[in-house]
């Protein structure tokens, strides 16, 4: 059902086969031409890296870095307008220069990709089993189909498909994103290719499910033997991964070496801040995150000298009197594009003497007991089930989806709760049922003393006014035809703000989230996605609720960009004594911002406590497995950590296991006796005590297990 992985050996950065580079890429530039009056853009400037049989090169950087341009470059799949010069050599043949046809011919067979996005790499109306037989057959014309059939069946069991000879006639829609993200590998591996790019392979996938894709890669690699280029904004992933890792910016390298030198002796500004805005996971210390301020220019208006001078704490006048170009610092291959460079080594700074360290949010004058507090939530049993129907004219119930079955949990003033657990866990559909204030289909919602589904229209008012949501996609709600100034007043207006006071509120509100009021005239796309998120915030704090509602507030930013939101939910807090609810898939962020956690699985709530108890010692196996799964950014401890691999994928709420939900991928199960066994099989656990602070969780066999 599980299983244990403990990084050593081959996996440790140095096991890549010595030899010739199998992939160079040398000056590489790419310019896209500008539409109209528009200038170009200048997407990658300068890269290059090469990469060896067997060893793996992680590229990390912001979004608009440049780094998947790079690879589709690589790969020949950019646009005819592209302007692209350089060299990119595959066993010393150049690539630059070859027409379709003889691209064609080389990837998937020699080279070969990994999308970020699996669903819209795989085509809707095939199979799966057809699409990998097209992907041999189309380098190997002469195999017959069946051989190509049975090869197709191995791979997938190869990258871990249940089942392999009847998922083979799956289409994609059928598989969940987990599984089509292996049929995708098993795509890429097909023709055992010298060289597997990797694009964001993991980013939009659980920390379960990414800790799958990853132990697949690695079985891939030690399939093919293949050189493996891993371009990932996640610097946990590439801590365990990579071998070397190369950090672009605006368009180029910036530092390249060896994973542990450029961890543990970061000679590059960016690099460091990068580092030093990763919440982390293994440190009980709650200081703020140390975000890099502003954002990264554009590559059609890039700004003289040094790109990250705006953005730099220790810039100098020199900085912008031309780029820096890359300095060996220390030996061994360890480069950094910074003038500054050498300083930093000779002195040995670290990131805190470079960056400085926001001030911590005040903590409350009097430090109320939490039982002493008044409750502003309170969530009992709470039921939501949906009718499972078939047929297009005649439909006919066939069945139930229990999205959330019985969900309790409460909110302290001044208090902020995490709501943590896989996709498909029912964390949106809580939330959905608690804000439409509405007569839940069973138990209760209670918001600060008004029970859901018994106000008048003027109740449901007033408590909207004190409840207020952030959304995870900040674009998408804000309307782009509106000015920043409006969407902020809009819920001002709507509860009868005077006209003499709206301006000063908005522009106090704008202040309030870290943004230059004389900004409100403009629209919400001519805004980073940080500050669009920002905006948001404003608009949630406009009315001075009680109650923040944060769905995955963080989820679409880059990391730099999410330390400040973090920071600055953080203050607001402490500032405004606000309670939040706060879900996400990221525990990292929650372990960082949440008093106290609740971890969801398949409708019901599995573990609920104080978060310094749960992530030191979690008790059930579910919340044990997620903390495992979770990267650390320090390549040391992320190589010698025993991760918990669940297997398979969380199973459909509309048929959920008897007994113990969790049952069929739990690791403590598969090690239990028959007669053990029986009351996970037959016998739903209850959420039980598992020791002081208000820690219980729902498993027959609980026990604390330090996992981090």
């Amino acid at each position: 059902m599980t299983e244990t992985i403990t990084r050593t050996g081959a996996d440790e950065p140095g096991a890549a086969e010595t030899g010739a580079p199998v992939l160079e890429i040398e000056d590489l530039h790419v310019t896209f031409p500008g539409r109209g009056k528009s200038p170009d853009v200048r997407a990658v400037r300068g890269v290059g890296y090469s990469v060896r049989r067997g060893e793996i090169l992680g590229i990390v950087g912001e979004s608009g870095s440049g780094k998947s341009v790079s690879s589709m470059a690589a790969m020949g799949l950019l646009p005819d307008s592209a302007r692209i010069t350089g060299s990119i050599r595959l066993h010393g043949e150049e690539l630059l220069g070859l027409d379709d046809k003889a691209m064609s011919a080389k990837r998937g067979s020699r080279i070969s990709m990994v999308f970020q996005d699996p669903l819209s790499g795989l085509t809707p109306v095939y199979t799966v089993g057809d699409q990998i037989v097209e992907a041999i057959r189309v380098h190997n014309p002469k195999m017959p189909k069946d051989k190509a059939a049975a090869r197709a069946v191995e791979l997938l069991e190869l990258v871990g498909i249940p089942n392999a000879a009847h998922r083979f006639k799956s289409f994609p829609h059928e598989f969940s994103g987990g599984m089509r993200q292996r049929v995708m590998i098993a795509i890429a591996i097909a023709n055992d290719p010298d060289v597997i790019i990797c694009d964001e392979p993991t980013t939009a996938l659980d920390v379960t499910i990414q800790a799958q894709i990853l132990e697949v890669l690695k079985a891939a690699q030690r399939e093919t033997g293949a050189a493996i280029v891993m371009i990932t904004h996640d610097l946990g992933v590439v801590a365990g991964l990579v071998d070397r890792m190369l950090v672009m910016y605006a368009g180029r390298p910036v530092e390249v070496g060896a994973v542990d030198d450029v961890y543990y002796r970061t000679r590059m500004p960016y690099t460091m801040g990068l580092l030093g805005s990763v919440p982390r996971l293994d440190t009980d210390e709650r200081a703020p995150l140390v975000p890099i301020r502003g954002n990264p220019p554009s590559l059609s208006d890039l700004p003289p000298g040094c790109p990250f001078a705006p953005r730099c704490p220790i810039a100098t006048a020199e900085c912008d009197q031309g780029e820096p170009e890359l300095l060996e610092i220390g030996g061994q291959g360890h480069t950094a594009a910074c003038i500054r460079a050498p300083e930093i080594d000779r002195e040995g700074w670290t990131a805190a003497d470079v960056y400085p360290v926001p001030e911590a949010a005040p903590p409350p004058e009097a430090q109320v007991r939490r039982e002493d507090r008044e409750t502003v939530l309170q969530v009992d049993g709470l039921v939501k089930h949906h009718p499972l129907m078939k047929g297009a004219v005649f439909k006919r119930r066939v069945g139930t989806v229990y999205a959330v079955d019985g969900v309790g949990f409460d909110i302290a003033e001044g208090e902020t709760l995490g709501l943590v657990g896989e996709s498909g866990c029912g964390k949106s559909t809580t939330l959905m049922e608690i804000l439409s204030l509405e007569r839940p289909q069973g138990g209760t919602v209670d918001l600060l003393g008004r029970r859901s589904g018994t106000m008048n229209a003027r109740e449901r008012f007033a408590v909207r006014r004190d409840v207020q949501v952030v959304f995870q996609d900040p674009m998408s709600s804000l309307d782009p035809r509106m000015l920043v100034f409006d969407v902020v007043a809009e819920p001002l207006r709507t509860h009868g703000l005077p006209k003499d006071r709206l301006r000063a509120r908005v522009h106090e509100l704008l202040d309030l989230v870290g943004l230059d009021p004389a900004h409100a005239g403009r629209y919400p796309q001519e805004f980073s996605g940080g500050q669009r998120q920002r905006i948001g915030i404003a608009r949630a704090l406009a009315l001075e609720p009680r109650l923040l509602v944060l769905d995955e507030p963080v989820s679409a930013l880059d990391v730099s960009i999410q330390a400040g939101v973090i920071n600055l939910l953080d203050e607001l807090k402490a500032r405004l004594g606000l309670s939040y609810l706060f879900v996400a898939h990221d525990l990292s962020v929650v372990r960082h911002i949440a008093d106290r956690v609740a971890v969801m699985y398949l409708g019901r709530i599995v573990e609920i406590g104080a978060v310094d108890r749960i992530f030191r010692d979690p008790a059930h196996p579910y919340t044990q497995a997620l903390l495992s799964a979770i990267p650390i950014p320090d390549p040391e401890k992320e190589r010698n950590r025993s991760h918990i691999v669940l297997q398979g994928d969380l199973p459909s709420p509309a048929d959920p296991p008897s007994g113990c939900r969790f049952r069929p991928r739990c690791p403590k199960f598969a090690g239990l006796s028959e007669a053990e066994r029986t009351p996970c099989i037959e016998v739903s656990p209850d959420l039980e005590a598992t020791g002081g602070d208000d820690h219980t969780a729902a498993c027959h066999y609980a026990q604390g297990r330090s996992v981090v």
